[in-house]
């Protein structure tokens, strides 16, 4: 029997289904009703069901009559997984065949008409980067900022970044210390430093970032959120992975419950919070600086308060320029647990 297509299981759903119903139902159905003659709203779905061989003729009664489905089903399913298999095969080819291209393409230097830069529009994004990632082959960079990021891309990043890591590749991530409560970040980082990847926190804000094997990058557009560049100019992309080793190196691990980083991530958040608010920033604004939600940057603020003895921002802000804080003060490791803004 051949393969069966959609417009096949359309009619089979919409008549053929019930013709056979009313078949079992009946015991046999006249081969002059008039339904199903040639020209007849039942035809179709007769030839459809005696092509099958869900219905027989039988001479001695003049009848249409039903057979086991069982005996039918193997019949229609079987070539439709023959051709599955075959379609899936001759994908992993293709697939294969492209990759040696793709991997071609990037390692090649571009054509003087595209330049070194590529502009990548939204939908266009993750292909991109899943390409990349797939073809690292010895380090990835990345750093993300804040922590809110869709639970579904960061399961897709767990499948897709341990297989970098087993393939050999070495990973390293820089996140924002607000994503330490992240209950699905701390997920993924229990994934990917369980097979050997350097996950880091820092305090301050910065763009998000990928560097496969120092030699692309892929930076988001200023203008728009929807548009990613991809570098390949190696005097930038040099650029790029020296502001991430110097970020790196002034980071803590992810993973480290030691009482003396805590208290230096309160501290640094402390010390973060107070320059927000030095430099006049909103509310929004200095939130997302944190990586954290308004209303936790609110309870950053109430510390604060509570630690001058100020009762309303004017006092808190007269307070901090006579003392003369700035903001920018080294983190004091005795003095680092009386910070007022908890980055546990």
């Amino acid at each position: 029997m051949e393969a069966l297509g959609p417009q096949d299981r359309a009619l089979f759903e919409s008549a053929s289904t019930q013709l056979y119903e009313e078949i079992v139902g009946s015991g046999g159905l006249a081969d002059g009703d008039a339904r199903i003659l040639p020209g007849g709203e039942l035809h179709a779905a007769l030839e459809q069901l005696r092509a099958m061989g869900l219905v027989q003729h039988d001479n001695d009664t003049n009848t249409w009559v039903a057979e086991d489905p069982h005996t039918v089903q193997a019949r229609v399913i079987s070539p439709l997984s023959t051709e599955g298999s075959k379609l899936l095969e001759e994908s992993s080819q293709w697939a294969e065949a492209f990759g040696v291209l793709n991997h071609a393409w990037r390692r090649a230097p571009q054509p003087s008409s595209h330049g070194p830069f590529t502009y990548l529009h939204e939908h266009a994004i993750a292909p991109f980067i899943a390409g990349l990632v797939s073809e690292c082959e010895d380090e990835m960079l990345t750093a993300q900022p804040q922590s809110g990021r869709n639970p579904r891309l960061l399961s897709d990043g767990v499948l897709r970044d341990t297989a970098l890591l087993e393939r050999g590749a070495r990973m390293r991530t820089l996140y924002q210390h607000s994503a330490r409560r992240n209950s699905t970040t701390r997920e993924y980082v229990a994934a990917v430093t369980e097979r050997g990847a350097e996950v880091r926190t820092l305090d301050e804000f910065f763009n998000r970032m990928i560097v496969i094997d120092r030699r692309v990058a892929v930076i988001p557009s200023p203008n728009d959120l929807k548009v990613a560049i991809a570098v390949r100019e190696p005097s930038v992309v040099a650029y790029l992975v020296d502001v991430f080793e110097r970020s790196w190196e002034r980071a803590r691990p992810f993973t480290s419950r030691e009482a003396a980083v805590m208290k230096d991530i309160a501290a640094e958040q402390r010390l973060m919070t107070l320059r927000m608010l030095i430099e006049g920033h909103s509310d929004p604004v200095s939130a997302k600086r944190l990586g954290v939600s308004p209303r936790t940057y609110a309870g950053y603020i109430a510390d604060l308060k509570e630690e001058f003895e100020a009762e309303t921002r004017f006092q808190l802000g007269y307070t901090i320029g006579r003392l003369g804080i700035s903001g920018t003060e080294q983190v004091d490791h005795d003095d680092a647990g009386e910070a007022g803004a908890d980055g546990a």
